[in-house]
C-alpha cells in the first residue's frame, strides 16, 4: 500500500476537515430553518456538534445532540436517519464535491464529557494539587 507523502497519518488531513467543518454549517443551518419535510423533525432543537469525514470523503459522520434534552438523543438520530436523503441532498447543493458523502448520524458525548471534566476539577485532591503547583510557580518567579 502506497504512503500518502502529504499526510503523516497522524489525524484528519486538512480536506476532512475542511469538508467536515462545511457539512456541519450546512446541516445546522437546514435544521435550524426547519427546511425539511418532516413536522416531527422540524420540531426538534438539534445540535451538531462535529461531523468526521471519511479519508476518501464518501462517509460523513454527524454528532448531535438534542439542545436542553428537550426530546431523547434516540429519537432525534431516529428522524434525522429517516430524513437522511432530503439532508444529504440540501448538503449536496452547498458543496462542491463529486461526491456528496453518506450521512451517519452518532449522539455527541461531547457535553458529558465536559460535565466529567467539571467533576474533577472540583475534586478537592485536584483543587489541591493545583494551588501547590500555583505555589510552587510562584515560588520559582
Amino acid at each position: 500500500m502506497s504512503k500518502n507523502r502529504f499526510s503523516s497519518g497522524d489525524g484528519p488531513s486538512q480536506r476532512q476537515l475542511r469538508v467536515g467543518e462545511l457539512i456541519r454549517r450546512t446541516l445546522s443551518d437546514v435544521l435550524n430553518r426547519a427546511e425539511i419535510h418532516d413536522p416531527e423533525l422540524n420540531r426538534m432543537s438539534i445540535t451538531v456538534g462535529e461531523v468526521r469525514c471519511s479519508p476518501d470523503l464518501k462517509v460523513a459522520t454527524a454528532y448531535v445532540m438534542p439542545l436542553m434534552g428537550s426530546v431523547p438523543v434516540e429519537d432525534a438520530i431516529a428522524a434525522l436517519a429517516r430524513n437522511k436523503a432530503e439532508l444529504r441532498h440540501r448538503i449536496g447543493g452547498a458543496l462542491t464535491l463529486k461526491y456528496t458523502p453518506d450521512l451517519r448520524f452518532r449522539p455527541d458525548g461531547t457535553f458529558d464529557q465536559l460535565d466529567e471534566t467539571r467533576r474533577l476539577f472540583s475534586d478537592e485532591r485536584v483543587q489541591r494539587d493545583v494551588a501547590r503547583r500555583e505555589d510552587e510557580d510562584e515560588a520559582d518567579t
